[in-house]
């Protein structure tokens, strides 16, 4: 897999004649990584919302302007990289519809319900239950790659 990663980050820096830069790591996101890589891959997803506790608790920085990520399918196979615009940490119950919609999403009500049952059930591992309030790490991006 490592290969297959390196070679699809080669070929971004080649194509935008990138010297010297990294990315930060290669992710999928959520539970339907399938669905939301294509979304990221047709420009539809340009943001995404993770909880702030799981950075706590697995003792990682959240993430900064700037940095690359490169996204993965289902398959672990890269898809897309992205580059984040801004970060923001920000209660659950305080995201707003224009940042949901963001995500690519139908609409506010459904985005609420996907990340409260992710939530909640990322949140038991830990034996920590969800609240409306909790922290959340809103990230916006771009995608840089395929053009």
């Amino acid at each position: 897999m490592n290969n297959r990663l390196q070679q699809f980050w080669n070929d971004y820096c080649v194509a935008t004649h990138q010297e010297g830069l990294q990315y930060k790591d290669a992710f999928q996101f959520g539970s339907s990584a399938d669905w939301l890589a294509d979304l990221v891959v047709e420009g539809k997803k340009t943001a995404t919302t993770s909880g702030f506790v799981f950075y706590e608790l697995e003792k990682e920085a959240i993430p900064s302007a700037g940095e690359h990520y490169i996204v993965l399918d289902g398959r672990d196979e890269p898809v897309a990289i992205i580059q984040i615009q801004s970060v923001e940490v920000v209660p659950m119950n305080e995201v707003t519809e224009e940042f949901a919609l963001a995500e690519g999403v139908k609409d506010y009500q459904f985005w609420w319900d996907a990340h409260v049952e992710f939530f909640t059930k990322s949140l038991k591992k830990y034996d920590i239950e969800f609240s409306p309030s909790m922290l959340v790490v809103c990230e916006r991006f771009k995608k840089v790659y395929p053009i």
